[in-house]
């Protein structure tokens, strides 16, 4: 069972499946939502001029999810679904964040 979300190491917290789950951007997390959406410098600006699309913040969601348990992707983007866009505006900003300023 995981700990909860560190916010020291860039980390967040998302409800899937009636159980919060740990995104963690990984180096490894990040190069493999950049290969599924673009320069990631890109994806920050879209959300900064609300332009992000749902799928594309379920899609870095999906990427950072830290344990999968076996969740499946579709499952993911329920969960942004039903949670709401100002729900999951807190862990994306999260994630975005370290996107950009990186650990300090």
């Amino acid at each position: 069972m995981s700990a909860g979300a560190n916010p020291l190491r860039g980390e967040a917290e998302l409800l899937v499946a009636g159980r919060p789950r740990v995104l963690r951007p990984t180096f490894s997390a990040l190069v493999a939502a950049e290969e599924e959406l673009g320069p990631l410098f890109a994806l920050v600006e879209r959300a900064g001029e609300g332009q992000l699309r749902i799928a594309e913040m379920a899609a870095l969601f999906w990427h950072c999810l830290n344990d999968r348990d076996g969740l499946t992707r579709e499952v993911v983007g329920e969960a942004v679904a039903q949670a709401g866009l100002a729900a999951c505006a807190l862990p994306l900003r999260a994630l975005l964040a370290q996107i950009l300023q990186g650990r300090a």
